[in-house]
């Protein structure tokens, strides 16, 4: 066996998971945020342009950006937001571009909380009243709390989405429960301070992605695979800690989940964008590698790990090695969406991926260069465009802001009339 040979063979496994799909091979491609939607919320033709450009690009598994739960919370002006069947054409399409080739094509379904900015939310909602950090007041509204009915409403949104991406013929759906996002902000003792059923205990805390789950699971049945992305850690004071999320995981894989992909960090503390990590980190690839290895004896779902690979070597090892069953590609496939196929010939052995920075620290700190920059290079393969590895993040962060704040503006409009 040649060395291109030995590196790409476990990386070309199929992998079965516990609900009888199966995954090609082992490379999925994590949630990127597209903001490819209408005004509206509604999808377009640039994301079914898009999903075929990933679904003829070798890739075992695609996971969707953020599609969102309700129109009134979102993440970011263009999200697609998915509350009954009226768009069911149009994501029947997207669904079919996406699923050529024997590809998975999950939904992730996701509600932002409290991380929902200020130009499309004027009073988000959270766990408990309690605001982002002080340097993001300029750009997030203070929430309030959320009520007990407004929580099971909550969860039912979940489970209709779920339903209608299913008859639309995606091949399954993640929970976002990481990033700080609501299901996360649920679990950290940080950002819930209930004292009722949803809140204190770490079972109370975890009720709600239970809950999430289990109304999921009533709608889509036991066939189809249902997965979740969970922060290994918030890697913030009085946040959700990695022997909390580890006892998470260990209930989740209890429910039956399929399988659960695994990252770390929030808005305030962006570690999933690899800024802070340790240089022995750095040389193994993978950011979560280490909690990946804690975690694996320890229960039977499959595994994903996503953040900071880059070289079919460092892939290879992570699956061999038996810690993680797939490794989840975000950055190298908005660049080079065919780059699992070159990787898997053995074309390439590797990507160098740099950082995008503005230059203007708040900007910089809260990763929402990384966001918007890759973004940038999604619509450009939507549009049928090259993508542009080189392009300056200012002028990138520049056009997106005048865009977003239009959008924004535009949105609040719309809802006012």
């Amino acid at each position: 066996m040649s060395g291109l040979e030995s590196l790409s063979q476990p990386l070309s496994e199929p992998l079965t998971l516990r609900c009888g799909a199966v995954i090609k091979n082992r490379l999925g491609k994590s949630a990127m945020s597209e903001a490819l939607g209408t005004l509206d919320n509604r999808p377009t033709e640039l994301l079914v342009n898009l999903y075929d450009a990933w679904a003829r690009g070798g890739t075992g598994l695609v996971i969707t950006g953020n599609i969102m739960v309700d129109r009134l919370a979102l993440g970011e002006p263009g999200n697609v937001a998915i509350e009954d069947a009226r768009d069911l054409p149009l994501l029947s399409r997207w669904a079919q571009a996406g699923s050529q080739d024997a590809t998975q094509l999950w939904v992730q379904l996701n509600h932002p909380g409290k991380q929902s900015p200020n130009m499309v939310t004027k009073q988000p909602v959270a766990p408990s009243a309690i605001p982002l950090a002080a340097r993001f007041e300029r750009y997030f509204n203070p929430p309030r709390e959320l009520s007990p009915g407004e929580i099971e409403a909550i969860i039912e949104r979940f489970a209709t989405a779920a339903a209608v991406v299913k008859q639309a013929g995606f091949s399954g759906v993640q929970i976002h429960g990481a990033h700080g996002y609501l299901v996360s902000q649920f679990l950290s003792p940080h950002h819930n301070q209930r004292r009722d059923q949803w809140g204190g205990s770490l079972e109370n805390r975890a009720r709600f992605v239970m809950e999430i789950y289990r109304a999921i699971r009533q709608q889509v049945g036991n066939d189809y695979p249902v997965s979740i992305k969970l922060n290994s850690a918030d890697f913030q004071r009085g946040g959700f800690t990695e022997d909390e999320s580890m006892a998470v995981v260990e209930m989740l894989d209890g429910a039956g989940m399929d399988l659960i992909e695994i990252s770390g960090g929030t808005y305030e503390v962006p570690e999933m964008t690899g800024k802070n990590v340790k240089a022995s980190t750095q040389a193994r690839e993978a950011y979560f590698m280490e909690y990946a290895e804690k975690i694996r004896a320890r229960v039977s779902t499959a595994l994903m790990v996503t953040g900071g690979f880059r070289s079919a070597q460092g892939m290879a090892d992570a699956i061999a090695s038996g810690a993680t069953d797939m490794v989840g590609l975000a950055r190298p496939l908005a660049v080079e969406p065919d780059f699992s196929a070159r990787l898997l010939s053995g074309a390439t052995r590797s990507i160098d991926i740099k950082p995008r920075i503005t230059g203007i620290k708040p900007i910089d700190d809260m990763a929402m260069m990384e966001t918007v920059w890759y973004a940038r290079q999604l619509e450009r393969i939507a549009q049928g465009k090259p993508t542009k590895p080189n392009e300056s993040p200012v002028l990138v962060f520049l056009r997106q802001l005048l865009r977003s704040g239009v959008k924004g503006f535009r949105t609040q409009r719309m809802r006012a009339n």
